[in-house]
């Protein structure tokens, strides 16, 4: 399945189970629009270079399209669509006013040098400067794009329209109007679902084993805050190893050693004595996945739990902080097994959470504190959790299908309300 069909597989699911007309679940299988451009630059040697870049906006009865760039050179038609899909839905669960969109480069900007992506980054505001805008379609960070990529994507779409449009898109430096706490809004909004849901199910953070799979900027972050939290980070993995021990680690120190450049081992491959006394295990980047622990906590790629490897997750509970790290048919077998995940629909939306009020910030011209955006970021968070949590309960359904039934619903009110069907 590709990437689109997936999340269309949850969503039609959700629209079955809502009794949508036939009319009605079309709606949802296809974009309100898909567009495509090829982006040309010259680099720095002095060649020239063609890439293909994509727009697509799912659906806006929300509100105004919403959703990241990425610059990844798997960024094919179908994974951005899927990732619109799952936008769409993702920032109706959570209940503020936007629709669904994504963007993507097809780049490896590893192979790119600062300036080089400072042009692919002005050429995609041009090329698409028509199609965006703080009413029409707000982009975001995603896969390798950070807050520099949005201050030239800000400045470039500022000199096509002529006016300056700080709400145009998110995640940019606080010298550009940024949000307080953006940096963090992922991880931190998945800690709070953690919280909400460590409370209602009476557990206690201090006796609850966590492995996180994925040691990038969400990963990491996730990493940190739950161990200041009191929970007991027993593994963290990146591309190259899987660090593990029973004991617990300090996750604050091996992002120190990426930082420097170096891989979650280096601490222990420095010094062997933990190695030595067996306190600590380098073990495969996939071993994560089938740990003993209590809860798991996919922070990588896509599809990383499928039918091939689901048998031997052992976590009672995942909370997915990637999009759309389990495919349907693991999701299936996990909930089979009363595996509790935690949709990336919710789990994830910190991020969309705090961007939404970075556009409030700039449309008022009034900015909040990191305390302010953290306490609003809470109270949207876990009142959107207790709502799947409760819908889940009532219908005996999985938190996935909660979520999804949630987020479905309320576009379909909105497309019923403005007499968008025939």
């Amino acid at each position: 399945m590709t990437p689109f069909e997936q999340v269309r597989s949850h969503i039609r699911t959700a629209a079955d189970a809502l009794g949508l007309s036939k009319e009605e679940k079309a709606v949802f299988e296809t974009p309100q629009a898909s567009i495509e451009k090829e982006l040309s630059i010259t680099k720095t040697d002095g060649t020239t270079e063609t890439l293909q870049a994509y727009r697509v906006q799912f659906n806006n009865a929300r509100g105004p399209y919403k959703g990241g760039i990425r610059f990844h050179p798997k960024a094919d038609i179908e994974e951005v669509k899927g990732l619109a899909a799952a936008m769409a839905v993702k920032c109706s669960v959570v209940g503020i006013p936007f629709g669904g969109a994504k963007g993507g480069v097809v780049i490896d900007p590893k192979k790119y040098d600062a300036h080089e992506i400072e042009l692919v980054s002005r050429a995609y505001a041009r090329a698409f400067a028509p199609h965006i805008g703080v009413d029409i379609d707000i982009p975001a960070p995603d896969v390798y794009t950070t807050p520099q990529v949005m201050a030239h994507i800000l400045d470039e779409y500022e000199k096509v329209v002529g006016h300056s449009e700080p709400g145009v898109v998110t995640g940019k430096p606080l010298s550009l109007g940024g949000s307080a706490g953006r940096d963090i809004a992922t991880a931190q909004g998945g800690v709070f679902v953690l919280e909400e849901l460590i409370r209602a199910k009476g557990m206690s953070s201090k006796d609850t084993r966590i492995a996180v799979q994925g040691f990038g900027n969400a990963g990491a972050t996730m990493a940190e805050l739950l161990y200041d939290a009191g929970f007991t980070i027993i593994a963290v993995s990146d591309s190259q190893y899987t660090v593990y021990s029973e004991k617990g680690l300090n996750p604050h120190d091996i992002a120190r050693a990426k930082k420097e450049g170096t891989s979650v081992a280096s601490l222990f491959e420095k010094d062997t004595t933990a190695m030595q006394e067996g306190q600590v295990a380098l073990l495969s980047p996939e071993a994560v996945l089938s740990l003993d622990t209590d809860i798991l906590i996919p922070a990588a790629l896509d599809n990383q739990i499928h039918a091939d490897n689901v048998d031997s997750v052992s976590a009672r509970i995942i909370l997915e902080l990637a999009n759309n790290p389990i495919t349907p048919e693991a999701d299936a077998a996990l909930n089979a097994r009363d595996v509790l995940v935690i949709p990336d629909v919710l789990a994830n939306a910190g991020g969309v959470t705090v961007s939404y009020l970075e556009w409030v910030q700039n449309r008022q011209g009034f900015y909040f504190s990191h305390e302010e955006v953290m306490t609003r970021l809470r109270g949207i968070i876990t009142s959107a959790y207790g709502a799947v949590r409760m819908m889940a309960e009532k219908e005996g359904c999985s938190q996935r299908e909660a979520a999804y039934r949630i987020g479905v619903l309320r576009i379909h009110e909105a497309m019923k309300a403005r007499g968008r069907y025939s």
